[in-house]
């Protein structure tokens, strides 16, 4: 349980360190090149997730594989509530990890001039997309990350993990596609930074971000890999 703890609060501020590149790279390229920012951002982001995913840190809905997979392995041991609680601690602990990490960088000068309107414009664009909208970025972003967690199975090699997680931190910023604990972490830097967005708004985000993150994640792409592998067992 305590490596559980450390584990996500270390994946909670680890990400952090993304969004702080993201921020910074967005406002030293969009006044040349426009919406290119978006890819610089992009790729500086990335950087942030492939320190998590090295790092082995344990991020929200990038745990759906392995232990439901464990939990089909035995098969008297369909293990709702500890799943349930993994999932629950993991969430948790990833905002306390981010969330006061989030509010120090918010302090003024702290990140570079225009690092903090960058990352405000996102975090409006975020609370006020329509429901289903966000639920698909959801649903895409759950199924990537989960996605990653199945190809770092088949790799041993600290290269191979870096260039994975690298690729998959790039596509879900370029979507953006959302994933629960990453868009909500973005919502709080615009809040800290002064952005007018009110709690009922950070609460219906959350609600269908995750939604969306357990649909795609755990719906789409862990029951249809345990389902081939289980179908490959029979024959």
């Amino acid at each position: 349980m305590l490596e559980l703890v450390s584990t996500s609060v270390i994946a909670g501020f680890t990400i952090v360190f993304g969004f702080a590149a993201l921020g910074i790279v967005e406002a030293i390229v969009k006044p040349q090149f426009g919406r290119l920012a978006t890819i610089a951002g992009g790729l500086a982001f990335a950087v942030g997730f492939t320190f998590l995913i090295v790092g082995r840190a344990e991020l929200f809905n990038e745990n759906f594989f392995d232990p439901v997979a464990a939990a089909v392995e035995n098969d008297d041991s369909w293990m709702v509530g500890p799943l349930l609680r993994l999932w629950s601690v993991t969430f948790v602990l990833n905002l306390v990890g981010g969330v006061p990490f989030v509010w120090l960088l918010s302090v003024e000068g702290a990140l570079p001039h225009g690092a903090p309107e960058a990352l405000t414009v996102v975090a409006e664009e975020i609370v006020h997309r329509s429901a289903a909208a966000e639920f698909v970025k959801a649903f895409t972003g759950g199924a990537l990350v989960t996605l990653l967690s199945f190809m770092l199975a088949a790799v041993d090699s600290v290269g191979s993990r870096i260039v994975m997680a690298y690729f998959v931190g790039f596509l879900l910023t370029l979507g953006p596609f959302s994933h629960a604990i990453v868009t909500m972490l973005h919502v709080v830097f615009g809040v800290a930074f002064g952005a007018p967005i009110g709690l009922a708004e950070f609460a219906r985000t959350t609600v269908v971000v995750t939604a969306g993150n357990l649909v795609g994640g755990l719906g789409l792409v862990t029951v249809t890999h345990i389902t081939q592998a289980m179908g490959a067992r029979e024959d």
